[in-house]
């Protein structure tokens, strides 16, 4: 593709769209200069943009797509639902099917409310469990990047212009991993905290139930820096105590760690708990679900009873959507796609590891997290986290036609992709190498990318 024909994507949708697109993540300051700035299509593991060009995609419809772009199956029962009529004018049979699958599937789900994005199952979880709790506060972690687009969230990021303080004030941080931090937060505000919510885990997590429960853990467990300790059971345990409902945000690991969440791999129940992305393999689809005396409160059945206005969207149970969300789940099965997601994370970590130990990168290039849930981490000379480095990786990955804004996998990733990510992965691990001697500058083609959450441009 031409500099000339980026420019032209780029102005034209800065022209129109603000931020260029319509998730800030997919922004231009978050991809190198020489990246595609709009794609046409996607298949399988691959991506096409405008002028024909394929990358192998690690993206992965940030990270909502676990099968493969344009699966036929899935399609194909989203296709059946469009000639259903797509949204009917009462609650559709295939809505009721689907909502029979989830709360059969997720053990703490008893009813669900679906929507079409995270931020607005999030947003209503937080508001129900004010409502239950008749309470104001809201706690969440410092380290998790993103839950609702809403002020209850945004309020507490750097990008807070346009929300009121006193919304803004309203939301405590804590510390993932901490309970202590979160337990000074319940000493400070005695009764008045509403939820903790909190994503099970990003590239840190809990031990896992079988690590926690073991007899004896006498080191500290590859991917969970707690010695044993169930963080999320602590944290669940807590908020109950003081009078709180736990919240687990499974937008991103759930269909990703386990079929039935990551609350099930961790073993922890929340009250609440709210999916999306991967449950359609990125059809738009979320969910709200938890406990039937709490949902309830959103309900119309309990005579003369105080209501919650909760989610009421005309296109939450849009069908063709429900109906991949009821296909995905079957090739889940069929394919033991979270195991294969497991497996080809492993290959790849492993992998990406080895090369860049092997080219002497081992203190500046490494990836970091669990095997499903991964990250690369790049340093400069100094062993600083360096966002400069991370793009030059980027930008000379998307060369040899890769893109990896990050790491999420798919069915569709198998031996091929494996070994051309880790071949082309050595490949720009070397000019990364020149460029710690050299000097980042030289290497890299425009701006280094920058922080979603920053308060200016």
């Amino acid at each position: 593709m031409s500099d000339r024909s980026n420019t032209n994507y780029s102005e034209r949708l800065h022209s129109l769209i603000p931020g260029g697109a319509h998730t800030y993540s997919r922004g231009d300051d978050q991809f190198p200069a020489i990246a595609p700035p709009v794609l046409a299509r996607g298949k399988g593991a691959y991506v096409w943009d405008a002028d024909g060009r394929r990358y192998l995609d690690y993206g992965m419809g940030l990270r909502a797509v676990t099968i493969g772009y344009a699966d036929e199956r899935i399609n194909a029962a989203a296709l059946r639902q469009m000639e259903n009529g797509v949204n009917l004018t009462r609650a559709s049979l295939i809505e009721l099917e689907a909502a029979e699958k989830i709360v059969d599937l997720i053990p703490s789900a008893e009813m669900v409310k679906f929507a079409k994005n995270g931020s607005t199952v999030t947003s209503a979880a937080v508001k129900l469990a004010r409502a239950y709790t008749d309470r104001r506060y809201v706690c969440f972690p410092r380290e998790h990047p993103f839950f609702s687009f809403d002020d209850w969230f945004i309020g507490a990021t750097n990008v807070k212009r346009g929300v009121p303080s006193e919304h803004a004030s309203l939301s405590l941080m804590f510390d993932y991993g901490d309970v202590g931090s979160l337990e000074k937060l319940f000493d400070e505000h005695p009764g008045e905290i509403a939820c903790v919510i909190m994503e099970p885990a990003t590239t840190v997590g809990p031990c896992p139930k079988q690590c926690a429960t073991a007899a004896s853990v006498s080191t500290t467990c590859r991917f969970c820096p707690q010695h044993g300790r169930n963080f999320l059971v602590e944290a669940r345990e807590l908020a109950h105590r003081r009078g709180a409902l736990f919240i687990l945000d499974e937008m991103i690991t759930g269909f990703r760690w386990h079929l039935r969440g990551a609350q099930t791999y961790f073993g922890v129940e929340p009250d609440l708990s709210t999916f999306g992305k991967a449950m359609a393999n990125g059809y738009s689809v979320a969910a709200l679900v938890g406990r039937r005396e709490i949902m309830e409160l959103g309900g119309i059945r309990s005579v003369g009873a105080e209501r919650v206005f909760l989610i009421s969207t005309t296109h939450g149970a849009e069908m063709p959507s429900l109906g991949a969300f009821i296909e995905t789940v079957k090739i889940y099965r069929e394919a033991d796609v979270v195991g294969r997601l497991w497996r080809y994370g492993e290959q790849l970590f492993e992998g990406l590891g080895e090369v860049a130990r092997r080219l002497g990168l081992g203190e500046h290039f490494q990836i970091d997290g669990s095997y499903i849930a991964m990250n690369y981490v790049t340093r400069d000379v100094e062993g600083a986290i360096s966002l400069p480095m991370r793009t030059l990786f980027a930008q000379e990955m998307a060369r040899r036609g890769i893109l990896i804004p990050w790491l999420a996998v798919s069915l569709a990733h198998g031996d091929e992709e494996l070994q051309l990510t880790l071949s082309v992965a050595e490949d720009a691990l070397k000019v990364y190498r020149r460029a710690l001697s050299e000097g980042w500058e030289k290497h890299l083609i425009g701006p280094p990318v920058k922080p979603v959450f920053r308060s200016h441009n």
